[in-house]
């Protein structure tokens, strides 16, 4: 998986110029767009069209430098129908309008050219199964929220604070399929999943039974999952075990991610410092291509 996601870095290189077909990109990576996107992130720590957007800013950048052409035709050759939205984009990246940077030779920002590789740390084994389940019902709470990569998302925090713990104990009650009791579900989010895009968060069940009132209802479709346990220090348990399924498990492993909701089901120690993780990620077997 890594060697083909470095072929599509090289596509990458070779289109800055030019106009990058994500869909081709996921060609090259013999994988699909969904999956080629949510891995570029996960590895990269960051979204494949910021990725683009920095790599043509940084060749683009040499080349104001450089004063060799006029500022517009830098622009149009790296996709920008004006000087003014160049400008703009420029100064995001490097911090300066590019008219300025070439009067002062100013110093630019520079995103290096990224290669994924797979560095084994430690010797434990990760703990999964991949299970075919029927299509089933989430039944709970809902808010809009926005993505956080690390640290507490204090937006799903104040959420779940707010919720009626009558309510929420009723709720539990209602669970009567895998994984059971109260699990955090993700849904909707952005391609991109760049930081603070938002999307649908569900505290509630996965149920057969009729919803309450009050509560929100994501029918999920059949398919396969992944599941994922882990156990240790909270919240460092589960943040790392959300790293090595994308960097360790995906690029060892001849499944890829589909679009679907992301479920966790997390059981805390009684003085919160430990966690039980169980993470449900809907996946796909990969097409082998030859």
């Amino acid at each position: 998986m890594l060697d083909r996601l470095n072929q599509a870095l090289e596509h990458i290189e070779g289109r800055l110029d030019d106009h990058i077909d994500p869909a081709e990109l996921a060609r090259t990576a013999a994988t699909s767009e969904y999956h080629l996107r949510r891995m570029f992130s996960a590895l990269a720590g960051m979204p494949l069209s910021e990725y683009i957007r920095r790599r043509r800013l940084t060749v683009a950048g040499a080349e104001v430098l450089a004063g060799r052409e006029p500022l517009l035709e830098i622009a149009v050759r790296y996709g920008y129908g004006s000087g003014e939205a160049f400008a703009r984009a420029f100064r995001a990246v490097h911090g300066i309008g590019p008219g300025e940077a070439r009067r002062t030779g100013a110093t630019l920002v520079s995103q290096p050219r990224l290669s994924f590789r797979l560095t084994v740390e430690g010797s434990s084994s990760m703990r999964y199964r991949v299970t075919d389940r029927p299509d089933f019902t989430v039944v709970g709470f809902k808010a809009r929220v926005p993505l956080v990569h690390s640290g507490p998302n204090q937006a799903i925090i104040d959420f779940v604070r707010g919720i009626d713990s009558r309510a929420l104990a009723h709720l539990e009650k209602l669970s009567d399929q895998e994984p059971r009791g109260i699990v955090a579900v993700c849904d909707d989010l952005d391609p991109s999943r760049a930081e603070g895009t938002e999307l649908d968060y569900y505290h509630g069940v996965i149920t057969s039974a009729p919803s309450p009132d009050g509560t929100a209802v994501l029918p999920v479709p059949a398919g396969a999952w992944a599941v994922f346990t882990a156990s240790g220090p909270a919240p460092q348990a589960v943040q790392e075990l959300w790293r090595d399924v994308f960097t360790q498990w995906f690029p060892s492993n001849p499944y890829r991610g589909r679009p679907g909701p992301e479920i966790l089901r997390m059981r805390m120690s009684p003085d919160h410092t430990e966690a039980d993780a169980e993470l449900w990620l809907p996946v796909e077997r990969e097409q082998i291509r030859t």
